[in-house]
């Protein structure tokens, strides 16, 4: 078995090498995904984050408005506040997916698709806890590599240049829009305040064991992953063999 994390900023282009490997075979968990439904209502975390951040932040329908949320956590700079509810759930929640998948199927590559597997100071241990650190992401200390090294065997990041991300961010947000340029700046700076938050890329490479780069054409990401991918398998045998003929 074989546990890879996948990340890279907004607009890197994550979502799509996820599709891909899931397509080869990996067993893809969306943070995202799980995320959005643990907020559902009826969940202990839409509970907290309304409890939280107030009734300002609920639909008339009881959903939870996303965009108010989204304003209170980047522009007011709240963000940690609402990771600190919903962090902790997710890689729980993630932690036990993946051993669901790893009891039916021992040689099995699960992949957890996250934008901030190195941003979050949560992490999952090997007695399925949730803990909190404050290390930095740079490894310096030895529980800082922990926090990611114990959820992950692999890592990898997917990066673009930081224009394209903007340019496919704008163009994600604005779908089926008439786009003005005044649409377009607020969306663009709306994009570099949240990579602002983000660690760079380049910090990030040296912290991963792959690196997929996604600035060209969709059939430049499809050969990268399609090489990465017997790697992945074979690291996933060795992670079966006794550890005295590795």
């Amino acid at each position: 078995m074989l546990r890879v994390g996948l990340t890279g900023g907004l607009g890197s282009g994550k979502s799509t090498a996820a599709r891909l490997f899931a397509a080869l075979g990996a067993h893809v968990l969306q943070s995202d995904v799980i995320g959005r439904e643990l907020m559902e209502p009826g969940q202990t975390v839409y509970a907290a984050i309304v409890d939280h951040f107030g009734d300002g932040v609920v639909q008339p329908d009881g959903r939870l408005d996303r965009a108010a949320l989204a304003k209170i956590a980047f522009d007011d700079g709240r963000v940690e506040e609402l990771n600190a509810i919903v962090h902790p759930a997710v890689i729980t929640r993630q932690a036990a997916l993946s051993e669901a998948i790893f009891q039916k199927d021992r040689r099995a590559i699960v992949i957890v698709e996250s934008a901030l597997i190195f941003e979050t100071k949560y992490w999952e241990t090997k007695y399925g806890e949730t803990k909190y650190g404050e290390t930095g992401y740079d490894g310096s200390q030895a529980t800082g590599r922990a926090r990611w090294h114990n959820r992950f065997d692999r890592i990898i990041l997917v990066t673009a240049p930081e224009e394209v991300k903007i340019a496919r961010f704008v163009a994600r947000s604005a779908a089926g829009e008439v786009l003005t340029a005044e649409r377009w700046a607020k969306l663009e700076a709306e994009a570099r305040l949240r990579l602002a938050q983000q660690i760079p890329d380049e910090q990030k490479s040296a912290l991963c064991d792959y690196v997929l780069t996604n600035g060209g054409p969709l059939t430049e990401l499809e050969w990268q992953v399609d090489q990465l991918w017997p790697i992945l398998k074979a690291a996933a045998e060795s992670e079966l063999a006794p550890r005295s003929k590795r």
